[in-house]
């Protein structure tokens, strides 16, 4: 994928997930969302248990297990399905994916002109403080225009 491509990929991204970035009513209820919803509408372990086809304690496992996050997608979907729900599964950045991606970059020039730097300065030819923001702003701009994993090696 081109680099065009790919920050229009993050723009419609962006724009899709935006609404969901700062909801706090998607936060999971203290609870879990098995228990909330199914003491929501009147059903006992035991029925839930029944609609999913499973024993009443595997249904306190599964609400335990959503608590401390070890729940499996399949395991939820079908607790959503038997409570007539709908599971929707996101991963939702806590900042907008250009800026993730723009701050990446800046990093990575960072590290790459400090090597340049720290030789330089031992060359004396040390850059002064303004022109070196001014190659790293340049770098991570060419950097942005590459191929994306280009930015995510180790720090």
């Amino acid at each position: 994928m081109r680099a065009q491509e790919r920050a229009l990929a993050r723009k419609h991204l962006d724009k899709k997930l935006s609404p969901l970035r700062d909801s706090k009513a998607l936060l999971r209820p203290p609870k879990g969302w098995v228990k909330a919803l199914r003491d929501a509408l009147g059903m006992t372990a035991e029925q839930l248990a029944r609609r999913i086809g499973v024993t009443k304690p595997r249904v306190y496992e599964i609400e335990r297990a959503e608590l401390n996050g070890s729940i499996t997608l399949d395991s939820l979907e079908r607790a959503a399905q038997a409570m007539d729900c709908q599971l929707v599964y996101a991963l939702i950045p806590r900042q907008p994916l250009q800026s993730t991606v723009e701050q990446r970059a800046l990093l990575e020039a960072k590290k790459r002109m400090r090597a340049a730097a720290h030789t330089m300065i031992l060359e004396d030819q040390a850059v002064e403080e303004p022109e070196l923001r001014q190659q790293v702003d340049a770098l991570a701009k060419e950097l942005l225009s590459q191929k994306g994993s280009i930015l995510w090696g180790e720090k």
